[in-house]
């Protein structure tokens, strides 16, 4: 089975309507049905939220727990910052002038010898090639 990582800006659209929804719900059909497993560092799940809650106006308690609760029961391969993927996050982070958090996810998709899925146009923007080449916009995800 083939193993990708996904950021917050992908998962997001599993809850929001934005651009590249469907893809984005087909990363997740493909999760439910078996055919790829989804990798993402541990602190996906706080920036997905994070995402939601200020993306909603009309948001309430009920609706973010209820979320956070289905981000738990997905099952994602989360990881923690340690050892080389900790290493190489910082190294990503200063080389390509990014945040910690976006370097995180690229990080990890090079440790994991796979690719990231990012909706992020930008992130991809300021990488330089050699981790570019790990990083795949949404609407490159096939549709089958």
């Amino acid at each position: 089975m083939k193993r990708i990582v996904v950021d917050a800006s992908v998962v997001v659209k599993w809850y929001v309507l934005e651009e590249d929804r469907s893809r984005a719900l087909k990363i997740r059909e493909d999760y439910i049905d078996g055919l790829v497993e989804l990798a993402a560092p541990a602190l996906m799940p706080f920036e997905v939220l994070n995402a939601i809650r200020y993306s909603s106006d009309g948001l309430d308690y009920g609706k973010l727990a209820e979320i956070a609760e289905s981000l738990s029961l997905y099952g994602f391969e989360l990881h923690h910052l340690e050892g080389e993927y900790a290493r190489l996050t910082a190294s990503i982070a200063l080389e390509n002038g990014i945040t910690v958090y976006d370097a995180s996810y690229v990080a990890l998709a090079k440790v994991l010898d796979t690719v990231l899925y990012t909706a992020d146009e930008r992130l991809l923007g300021k990488l330089k090639s050699d981790y570019g080449s790990v990083v795949r916009l949404l609407a490159e995800y096939p549709t089958r």
